[in-house]
């Protein structure tokens, strides 16, 4: 069963829901498919026995062949070509590396090149696999980088966690295509409601079931309990705001091995997940 943890902001929980549900799982497996800032690797503490990089390909001009026709930069809806000086210039930044300018020369002037843009690292904590996808510094396309996370991880017949990045752009839409479940991690704020609504769109069109967890709950919070109910949401659990969790997540710690309530929390999480999951 692959559960995708998603948040429509960051700071809402979403690492500390995958991280725990994963440890609380056992035999797991973790994707870190937050690439831009992961850091569920700072509580799991693998032992990182595989790095794999991630290549993208980019355009590259013969410019003996170019006769500066222009039909690749009319082509590219991205607008990652120029045509600069009397031939093309490539903004590799937002290329998607969709091939069309090499199909389409005319000349046969465009070959492509692999251009670096992150890593898979993969190792085990416990009983628990970690892969972690990382992109590098200054890229802007995390797509690439999930999507390798994500094969490096296929496979797997246990529990499979999926930590999205934050928001409901592409790289979260990525990270949930293969999902079966998805849980939706929230706080009982009118911002983090508002965004939470905006993720919960997002999986409902893309056709996925889904239920809430509500983190640093002090009191019902009724615009989220109401909506819920009216779109027959199940809230799956709500994570209360204790001064010993976040004490927990200063020093680095799984709450679920180091706190009984909370390990109590994530095993009445875990077979929620799979009892949905079932249905």
């Amino acid at each position: 069963m692959r559960v995708a943890v998603l948040s429509g902001k960051g700071g809402t929980g979403k690492t500390f829901v995958s991280v725990n549900l994963a440890a609380t799982a056992k035999n797991a497996v973790y994707i870190d498919c937050d690439v831009e800032e992961p850091n569920g690797h700072l509580f799991l503490k693998p032992t990182y026995t595989n790095e794999s990089p991630v290549y993208t390909l980019i355009p590259e001009f013969d410019a003996a062949k170019c006769t500066g026709c222009r039909k690749c930069v009319e082509f590219c809806r991205y607008n990652a070509l120029v045509f600069v000086r009397e031939k093309p210039m490539v903004f590799s930044e937002v290329c998607h590396s969709c091939g069309g300018c090499a199909l389409l020369c005319p000349k046969d002037a465009v070959s492509e090149k692999p251009h670096s843009v992150g890593a898979v690292e993969e190792g085990t904590a416990g009983s628990v696999r970690v892969v972690t996808g990382i992109m590098n510094t200054g890229e802007v396309l995390a797509v690439p980088v999930i999507k390798a996370a994500l094969r490096a991880g296929a496979g797997a017949e246990e529990l499979t966690v999926i930590d999205c990045p934050p928001g409901s752009g592409c790289p979260v839409m990525e990270s949930v295509m293969n999902a079966d479940y998805c849980i939706l991690v929230t706080e009982p704020t009118a911002f983090g409601f508002h965004n939470f609504q905006m993720v919960h769109k997002l999986v409902t069109l893309l056709g996925k079931p889904c239920g809430v967890v509500v983190n640093k709950t002090e009191e019902a919070y009724a615009p989220l309990e109401e909506f819920c109910a009216a779109h027959r949401t199940p809230v799956l659990l709500r994570i209360p705001y204790r001064e010993e969790l976040a004490r927990l997540g200063a020093t680095g710690q799984i709450a679920a091995e180091q706190d009984e309530e909370t390990a109590a929390l994530f095993r009445k999480l875990l077979t929620a997940v799979q009892k949905e999951g079932a249905r």
